[in-house]
């Protein structure tokens, strides 16, 4: 019984790997445990009783409570997380339109009024005017569209 027993933990590679498998899992872990609170505060279905109680759920015996969590609530938790990224994707294609201008285009009666104000200044002839009130009524003018006659000459 003098013969010396190696353990596959013995080996420096194993023990590589097995150090690396737990702390990987040991960051998955908190991976898991950030979105599962994250997951909390972004359920509006919940109560703030209900917040509470599953938070403290999970920071006080935090393997079972996030393994319950996940069993009782994980089919809702990528809903919650698939609709708040509409949502903010949605806010964020607003914002864009809205600051790119939205690309409506100004009606005849708005570039009329522009128009007409652009003379009554006198910074156009009636000449001009009656150009460029010929060109929108028609809905045919330059490539930069309809009134840029009339703003070109600033």
């Amino acid at each position: 019984m003098s013969t010396q027993m190696y353990l596959a933990y013995d080996y420096p590679l194993l023990s590589a790997f097995w150090t690396m498998l737990w702390f990987f899992l040991w960051i998955m872990w908190f991976v898991l445990l950030f979105r599962i609170i994250g997951d909390i505060f972004r359920d509006d279905d919940l109560n703030g009783w209900g917040k509470t109680g599953w938070l403290l759920f999970v920071i006080l015996l935090p393997f079972l409570g996030v393994f319950v969590y996940v069993i009782a609530r994980g089919k809702n938790m990528g809903r919650r997380e698939v609709a708040q990224a509409r949502a903010q994707q949605e806010a964020f294609d607003t914002y864009i339109r809205e600051t790119a201008g939205g690309g409506s285009r100004p009606t005849s009666a708005d570039e009329l009024s522009k128009l007409s104000e652009i003379r009554a200044r006198g910074d156009i002839t009636d000449e001009e005017f009656r150009r460029a009130k010929s060109l929108i009524l028609s809905d045919y003018g330059p490539p930069g569209g309809p009134g840029t006659v009339a703003a070109s000459r600033h």
